[in-house]
């Protein structure tokens, strides 16, 4: 089955809103690995406003599945946090440091020497690597040539054009998901995917191995409850 890691960054974002510690980031993270999570997921910022660099090593102590730091490796102070925490997993995705939010996935072919001197140093600690791309099969060949063990699949124009054009939105990432198998690549996938289109997507992506889901887990738990809304998105993921 798909696995499932839970995007905790939004739930930072409520906590900082108002200052102190509440609600208290580390329960958030055990909570939901109690409730069916596969792994955790922050992408911590360099203006730390939703994770905070102190965050990710608190969240390391504790947890018990796997963990995954997202973030551009440009920025020294991330591949520092990166090599002192040890996670299970670093998805490099290329946002610059003013973004709200991730807008596209890498250039392999333009950044392929910077991402193949990156990843060695994140391999050669163990860290499995994974590349934030768009669902272009040059670059998911291009991917494979840094060494990464993963790509991710952004999704956000699948789950931007899925009322509309379901058929033809999804065609480029099953095209750009067999090329990865093909050639000996993990696939995982993220950014805006939800209850309504995740079993679709998993369902037509081959050998999907993990999601990360944040925002529009954290929206549904408001109504659905946390507990709740894990299972529910477990549930789309058989």
């Amino acid at each position: 089955m798909t696995k499932l890691s839970v995007n905790i960054n939004k739930f930072a974002t409520i906590r900082n809103a108002r200052g102190g510690n509440n609600p208290n980031l580390v329960k958030i993270a055990i909570d939901c690995e109690n409730f069916g999570a596969d792994g955790i997921t922050v992408h911590p910022r360099p203006d730390e406003r939703h994770i905070r660099y102190s965050d990710v090593f608190e969240l390391k102590k504790i947890l018990t599945k796997e963990f995954n730091i997202e973030g551009n490796p440009i920025e020294d102070k991330f591949v520092e946090l990166v090599l002192d925490t040890k996670p299970t997993q670093v998805t490099l995705v290329p946002d610059s440091n003013n973004q709200i939010t991730s807008n596209q996935g890498w250039d392999t072919i333009k950044n392929y020497r910077f991402l193949n001197d990156i990843i060695a140093v994140f391999k050669k600690e163990g860290i499995r690597t994974s590349i934030f791309v768009d669902p272009i099969i040059e670059m998911v060949e291009c991917a494979k040539l840094t060494g990464t063990d993963r790509i991710e699949l952004y999704t956000e124009n699948f789950a931007h054009n899925y009322k509309t054009a379901t058929g033809d939105c999804i065609k480029p990432y099953i095209t750009a998901a067999i090329k990865a198998s093909e050639i000996g690549l993990g696939i995982n996938a993220g950014h805006d995917l939800d209850l309504e289109n995740l079993a679709f997507f998993k369902q037509n992506i081959p050998n999907l191995s993990e999601v990360s889901i944040g925002h529009a887990l954290v929206c549904d738990a408001l109504y659905l409850g946390l507990h709740n809304t894990i299972q529910q998105y477990k549930s789309k993921l058989i």
